[in-house]
């Protein structure tokens, strides 16, 4: 009887022990475990399955990775770019190809499962070089929805692939939606916020950004996201608009006064917000919009974060991975790219990450721009983790994984 007691005591302790092992922070800088170099740029957000990771790539793969060892396992080759980032859900991942191909893969093998067609993958003509992310799709009781380059927003059967609505908007749909009490929430870049009723694809209501001088039509380009009965989205038009879930009318906005608001997510009570040219990260009450504190982290965020118990983590599109605490602000440690590594010499006069004077004649164009981002190994993605392991991925080509 004592040895039996014993043993499950024993095995208490193991089951606590290891579950505060899963929940410790990397508040010091982890160390580099492995990195998987792609052909191309990167802008799709990993996701871990067991011990496997997936990513797609700009060089039409999507790539499944051994987490522990970083050896590939299988990858899967599109007709397109692949800036989608996919949902691994039961025995299938999803995904959106710039082919206009939405697929469901097997997660073992990588055989499809089944392929749907939109009506086409574009570009925002507007501008097309700031058009970064293809749209990522969501599952709920048996179905995923995603957006589309077509304008369209999509209901499919996860089994079968078979459609079972459609909904219409005015402009590409190149964002992740969001499922909140029972409504499927898509922002479309005709600056409209819809939100739909998920049985038939009716529409509940829509919410219209203000708009902007440089951009008119208020594109909604940023992922919304969901917390206290209120749906969060990121404008083009420099607003960030806190929207009514079920009446669709605004709470609170606030302006950046130098650019986006479109890294978003929402923990517990609180949304962190990542700013592109303000170059802030901010802590914000869900129903007031009350900053609690914000940081300068000297460049653009443009992916969401990622938690542990008291730290955030999150990119820059200097090439950099941030490690933060989430009660101060503070930042612990920063990681960086082998794109940083390279090329931060080029266009910054030293790290405190002032830019050279003749920034703008070397880079020379929005298109210019975009391309030495993609030199300095630029995240765009949000990071993923599965125990003591953190996952992100780099306009550099590189998948990292970093380990306490």
């Amino acid at each position: 009887m004592k040895k039996i007691f014993l043993f499950h005591a024993l095995f208490l302790l193991y089951i606590v022990f290891s579950a505060s092992l899963n929940s410790q922070d990397f508040s010091t800088l982890p160390a580099l475990k492995w990195k998987f170099q792609t052909g191309a740029p990167i802008v799709s957000s990993p996701a871990i399955e067991g011990k496997t990771v997936y990513f797609g790539s700009n060089d039409s793969n999507l790539y499944a990775v051994d987490l522990i060892t970083g050896k590939e396992k299988w990858k899967f080759s599109i007709k397109g770019e692949l800036k989608s980032s996919p949902l691994v859900e039961g025995n299938s991942v999803y995904f959106a190809g710039g082919d206009g191909i939405t697929y469901s893969l097997d997660k073992n093998t990588g055989k499809i499962n089944w392929q749907f067609q939109t009506m086409g993958e574009t570009l925002y003509k507007l501008y097309s070089y700031a058009d970064y992310y293809h749209n990522s799709p969501v599952f709920n009781s048996g179905m995923i929805y995603f957006g589309s380059g077509d304008g369209n927003i999509y209901a499919l059967n996860a089994e079968s692939g078979e459609k079972l609505w459609s909904y219409k908007t005015g402009e590409v749909v190149h964002s992740k939606p969001c499922i909140y009490n029972g409504k499927l929430y898509a922002g479309s870049f005709d600056g409209n916020l819809y939100a739909i009723d998920m049985k038939d694809g009716s529409l509940m209501w829509k919410f219209k950004s203000v708009g902007h001088r440089f951009f008119p039509l208020g594109e909604m380009q940023g992922s919304p996201v969901a917390g206290d009965g209120l749906i969060f989205i990121g404008s083009r038009d420099y607003n960030l608009y806190a929207i009514d879930a079920e009446k669709g009318y605004c709470h609170w906005n606030r302006q950046f006064p130098l650019g986006w608001a479109l890294a978003l997510t929402v923990k517990d009570t609180i949304l962190y917000t990542g700013t592109s040219d303000d170059d802030l990260m901010l802590a914000l009450d869900t129903k007031t919009g009350k900053e609690y504190w914000k940081t300068n982290v000297k460049f653009n965020i443009f992916g969401g974060a990622a938690f542990s118990e008291s730290m955030l983590y999150f990119g820059t599109l200097m090439g950099k991975l941030t490690g933060m605490n989430r009660t101060s602000g503070e930042i612990k440690w920063s990681f960086n790219t082998d794109g940083y590594e390279k090329y931060h010499s080029e266009y910054f006069k030293d790290e405190n990450n002032i830019i050279k004077n003749d920034f703008y004649s070397i880079v020379g164009s929005p298109e210019g721009y975009i391309k030495a981002l993609h030199k300095l190994g630029a995240v765009f993605s949000t990071p993923a983790i599965s125990g003591d392991m953190l996952v992100f991925t780099s306009t550099d080509g590189n998948a990292y994984c970093l380990a306490r």
